[in-house]
């Protein structure tokens, strides 16, 4: 069989082997971690605060910690703040002189864009480390199960775990990159959301087998194999802009009428990612918040936002949801996509779009094809992000498993493994005609 061979050949690349091998070895430490309960609290009464933690805001957080929030444990934090002070990084690169210069200065730059971005992310832990060991009790542990009180003994040694913990996991996402395979904070974050999938996906099926409804559970799973279907072909989508290059000639100079073959810059339908979906994640805390705060939560205004905007599948909740991934995806396309550096490039290389004079024009027929194109992505997105509220009206399905029918969630799941496989391809590539494709010989025996 084709994938056997494929397989086969990942193994006998040493230096693809061996990078698996520490992926999966740091991987395992990672999920490990995720199990160890802070300590001074009782592992076996964490019932409460995992019944809590299983819908809502809650469960969509512990889903992106693959259970360690729920768990109390040391990376109950998990790989989130590192997250955050990254937007918040590259967000501030807009506006601050100081970011922009290193942005430009390479390597050396990036460098330190990175011990910036480290020294923010243990800033915004020391933040949220005591807010989550403050909001224990009120998530269901109880009174009994802190071993040793809640003085300030138990806060000062869990907060500096809980640092430490989030600091550890950076470590562990930045050694898969240098030493693994793939994106190491990704795949930390796709690894704590598949953790959680069996789980949602065994209560589900539970609840169906108890009302005899098992063609619903096939059902269901068809229909999530057309979602990934759908995602797959939203983060792989791309309108390619035909380029051609002027031919060069043995003295330097460029032939006038003779042209080099065609060539194209590939535009992202979704050139932002997920990122839409994770900043209007974050502005859907606030309507709640500001719903049950003091001045708000005895009118009804107040109790409206905070009925409404704390049920992640209910109705205004996901329509404003959908308007903002619209409104940020346009935001961040604009931030990433430097169609001005695009032109600049291809006027220097000798190359041009047929019919668009090179430099200004050509950087403004980019900018217009990638507003046209962002239309349809973030639409497409939103409706995506929006899908799990959708399955959960319309078949009933438990939240937990309908967390995985779109959103967050499964986008990260697919974009993550496709990042991955490309670059395993790349691999296979390079050592092996016939790794992932059809036919061919090893390039080492052609050698020899």
């Amino acid at each position: 069989m084709k994938f056997i061979e494929t397989l086969k050949n990942v193994w006998n690349i040493e230096e693809l082997r061996n990078r698996i091998i520490v992926t999966l070895g740091l991987l395992l430490v990672y999920r490990f971690g995720a199990q160890v309960v802070l300590p001074g609290i009782d592992a076996a009464q964490l019932e409460g605060l995992q019944g809590n933690t299983e819908d809502g805001l809650l469960g969509l957080l512990n889903a992106f910690t693959g259970g360690a929030f729920a768990n109390a444990s040391v990376f109950a934090l998990g790989i989130m703040p590192y997250i955050s002070a990254s937007i918040v990084v590259q967000l501030m690169g807009i506006a601050i002189p100081y970011l922009q210069k290193l942005q430009k200065e390479g390597a050396s730059g990036q460098k330190k864009i990175n011990q910036i971005t480290r020294w923010l992310t243990i800033a915004i832990c020391l933040v949220q480390a005591p807010g989550y060991l403050a909001s224990l009790p009120a998530l269901g542990i109880p009174q009994s199960a802190f071993l040793l009180g809640q003085g300030g003994l138990f806060y000062f040694s869990s907060v500096v775990i809980l640092v430490t913990g989030c600091i550890f996991a950076m470590w562990l996402g930045e050694k898969i990159t240098d030493k693994g395979i793939g994106n190491g904070i990704s795949l930390l974050i796709m690894v704590g959301i598949i953790a959680t999938l069996p789980k949602s996906f065994l209560l589900n099926a539970s609840s169906r087998l108890e009302s005899n409804s098992v063609m619903l559970i096939l059902f269901e799973l068809v229909i999530w194999l057309l979602i990934i279907l759908a995602s797959v072909m939203l983060v792989m989508g791309v309108r390619k802009i035909a380029v051609q290059y002027a031919r060069r000639t043995a003295s330097g100079g460029y032939e006038k009428n003779v042209f080099g073959s065609r060539q194209y810059i590939p535009l992202k339908l979704n050139a932002s990612g997920v990122m839409p979906i994770i900043f209007a994640q974050a502005i859907m805390f606030v309507p709640s918040l500001i719903g049950g705060s003091s001045f708000l939560k005895d009118t009804a205004t107040g109790q409206w936002m905070a009925t409404n905007f704390a049920d992640i599948f209910g109705f205004w909740y996901n329509v404003v949801f959908a308007l903002l991934i619209i409104v940020f995806t346009y935001f961040y396309t604009a931030i990433t996509v430097p169609t001005n550096k695009m032109a600049d490039d291809l006027k220097r290389s000798g190359g041009f779009i047929p019919g668009i004079r090179p430099g200004t024009e050509t950087s403004e027929y980019l900018d217009k094809i990638m507003s046209q194109i962002t239309l349809p992505g973030s639409i497409f997105l939103a409706l995506i992000a929006v899908f799990p509220a959708i399955i959960v009206k319309l078949m009933s399905v438990q939240s937990g498993w309908a967390l995985f029918f779109g959103g967050t969630s499964l986008l990260i799941m697919v974009g993550v493994a496709i990042d991955t496989m490309q670059q395993v391809n790349s691999y296979l590539l390079n050592r092996h005609y016939d790794g992932l494709m059809k036919t061919g010989k090893n390039r080492k025996a052609v050698a020899q």
